[in-house]
């Protein structure tokens, strides 16, 4: 089981420090527990919890109200909060309090529900990606196991895999092709899914390799599918891979494509890119430019 700071709480759940052991203290709303010298810490159901009385208490609901609730009756409304409510950070935190009690039951529902009122594309970019950045904050100061990121994110792809396969084979008149690919030891591929959902929605053709993709295996794939575009990502900053050199061997091998790259370490490296590179440098800007090459698109 996790442990959790009294900061770490705050970073997470936006609740102040010293808010929180004022209502520990006059409404014994959750009791920390201490370590042999004393200092205090917390565990994932705290977290959940805090999480829990944070969106209520967003919504209007009063502490001395919130402490008199059970737990069951707190879970119950956060669920409906999260389905009737279009307030993006309840979807958020409702997300991490899911993920971190493994309630896949409860990730399902928040990400569906959403799905269904706002569509895929805003779900992605309104509701995970700052979930992401909220687990990223965790996971940089050791308070989750990978297996916390490993459920949620194995929850998101399957989402994305569903609404792929719904757009799979609607082509538009005016269709460019793509091939999507990670380099090798480029595990993070959630960024390159959701680009392959949004390049089919708006009826374009991707050839999509997925991660790990050595060079040679990539060359062989150009010939038949002949792309307009050539995307990639690059996140990790322990892969040893020679960025410039890369970046030269896409813009020779197919010189008929244009190259287009994002990632951290794409956007901040001191790279000298040829006339067909294009950098994008966040989520926003490729969508913008996917909507600059799709004639009559609006999303669902």
């Amino acid at each position: 089981m996790a442990t959790f700071s009294i900061k770490d709480i705050e970073a997470v759940s936006g609740i102040r420090s010293h808010t929180l052991r004022i209502w520990e203290q006059r409404y014994g709303i959750i009791s920390p527990k201490r370590t042999d010298s004393n200092i205090r810490y917390y565990d994932d159901d705290d977290l959940k919890y805090i999480l829990n009385i944070s969106i209520l208490n967003k919504h209007g609901y009063k502490i001395s109200e919130i402490s008199r609730m059970s737990k069951e009756h707190i879970g119950e409304l956060i669920l409906k909060l999260s389905g009737h409510n279009n307030i993006y950070d309840t979807q958020v935190k409702g997300l991490m309090g899911a993920m971190l009690s493994f309630d896949e039951f409860a990730f399902h529902s928040i990400l569906t529900t959403s799905v269904i009122q706002i569509g895929m594309e805003q779900t992605i970019m309104r509701v995970v990606f700052p979930f992401l950045n909220e687990v990223g904050v965790l996971w940089q100061v050791g308070s989750i196991h990978p297996s916390h990121e490993h459920f949620a994110s194995g929850i998101i792809k399957q989402k994305l895999y569903v609404a792929i396969d719904g757009n799979i084979g609607r082509h538009s008149e005016y269709k460019k092709r793509f091939l999507l690919f990670l380099p090798e030891n480029e595990q993070h591929s959630l960024g390159l899914l959701f680009a392959n959902y949004l390049l089919r929605a708006r009826g374009h053709e991707v050839l999509y390799l997925g991660q790990e993709v050595p060079m040679r295996d990539f060359k062989d794939a150009l010939g038949g599918h002949k792309p307009d575009y050539i995307f990639t990502i690059l996140t990790a900053s322990h892969i040893n891979i020679d960025k410039q050199e890369l970046v030269n061997n896409l813009a020779s091998v197919w010189s008929d494509a244009k190259i287009l790259l994002s990632g951290i370490q794409f956007v901040k490296a001191d790279i000298d890119f040829p006339e067909s590179v294009r950098v994008i440098k966040k989520m926003e800007d490729f969508i913008q430019f996917a909507n600059s090459i799709s004639h009559n698109y609006s999303q669902n």
